[in-house]
C-alpha cells in the first residue's frame, strides 16, 4: 500500500514542515519515499528530526538517541 505526503514546492513545506531551500526538501523528500517503501510513516516531528540532522543542526548521535526514544510519533 503506498500513502502519498504532501510536498509543497512554492512554500519549501513537507507535511507542513518549512524547509530553507528546495534541494534541502527534495532530498528529505525521495529518502522519506525510500523509507516508506519499507514501512516508515512519517510524521510531522520525524520530518522535523530528519531535516534538523540533513541540515546539521542536530548530530548523528542526537538522532539515534531520538529514533531509540521514539521522539519522531
Amino acid at each position: 500500500m503506498f500513502n502519498s505526503i504532501e510536498i509543497d514546492r512554492i512554500n519549501l513545506t513537507l507535511m507542513g514542515v518549512k524547509f530553507s531551500d528546495l534541494k534541502t526538501l527534495e532530498i528529505t523528500a525521495n529518502a522519506l519515499g525510500s523509507c516508506m517503501f519499507e514501512g516508515y510513516k512519517p510524521t510531522p516531528k520525524g520530518i522535523e528530526i530528519i531535516r534538523d540532522y540533513v541540515t546539521g543542526k542536530i548530530t548523528l548521535a542526537e538522532f539515534v538517541a531520538f529514533a531509540k526514544e521514539k521522539a519522531y510519533v
